[in-house]
C-alpha cells in the first residue's frame, strides 16, 4: 500500500511537472502581423509597414521597386498614407529607427525575415531639429561644411535626419533634397 501512495504521489508530481512545460510561450519582441502587411514591436506596441514605399507585400517578400524620396515628398506621402488608410502613419523618430536596427540585425538576422527585400541605405526620419547651441569648431567635419554658430540655424532649415538601417548610425546633416527610402510607423489604434 505504502508503495501505491508513493507511487501515485510521484505521477501526481511528474504530472504537475508537464503542465508547467505546456505553458504559453511569450511572443518574440518583433512579429509580423496577421495579414502580414505589417510588423509589431512588442516592446513599444509601434506598428511598422513591413514594405517600403513603393515595395508591397505579396504574401512571402516585398516585390517591386522601392521609390527614393525627397524629406518633403516622404512627409507628404506619410500624410497621403494616413488620410487613404484612416491611421496614424508618419515618419519615424530616429531612435525609433536605431530601435528597429539594433533589434532586429538590421538587414541580417530576425531583420531579413520581418523586413525582406528591403534596400539598404539611408531612411529618413521625422526628426527635426538640429543641435544648434553649440558647434563643435575643433571638429573637422563642422570645419569641412562651414558650419560655425553663427550658421547652425540656417543649416538647421536645409539638411534633415536619417539613419543608416545596416549601421544604425543617424546624421543631422542629410541634404533634404537627397533621395531616400521610406518606411512608415504608427502608433496601436
Amino acid at each position: 500500500m505504502r508503495g501505491i501512495v508513493l507511487l501515485t504521489a510521484c505521477g501526481l508530481l511528474f504530472a504537475g511537472h508537464g503542465a508547467r512545460a505546456a505553458e504559453p510561450v511569450d511572443q518574440p519582441a518583433w512579429h509580423a502581423s496577421d495579414d502580414g502587411l505589417k510588423v509589431v514591436d512588442s516592446g513599444t506596441q509601434q506598428i511598422w509597414q513591413r514594405c517600403v514605399a513603393g515595395m508591397s507585400w505579396n504574401g512571402k517578400t516585398c516585390v517591386g521597386e522601392p521609390i527614393l524620396m525627397t524629406r518633403a515628398e516622404a512627409v507628404a506621402w506619410a500624410s497621403s498614407i494616413a488620410k487613404a488608410d484612416g491611421q496614424a502613419w508618419r515618419l519615424p523618430r530616429v531612435a525609433e529607427l536605431k530601435r528597429l536596427v539594433s533589434q532586429t540585425g538590421g538587414r541580417a538576422g530576425p531583420g531579413a525575415v520581418l523586413f525582406p527585400a528591403a534596400p539598404a541605405g539611408w531612411y529618413w526620419s521625422v526628426t527635426a531639429s538640429i543641435d544648434t547651441a553649440h558647434v563643435n569648431q575643433y571638429d573637422y567635419a563642422n570645419i569641412a561644411r562651414g558650419r560655425t554658430n553663427e550658421n547652425a540655424n540656417r543649416l538647421s532649415v536645409r539638411y534633415g535626419w536619417a539613419v543608416q538601417m545596416t549601421t544604425g548610425e543617424a546624421r543631422a546633416d542629410v541634404d533634404k533634397l537627397s533621395k531616400l527610402a521610406v518606411r512608415l510607423v504608427r502608433s496601436p489604434a
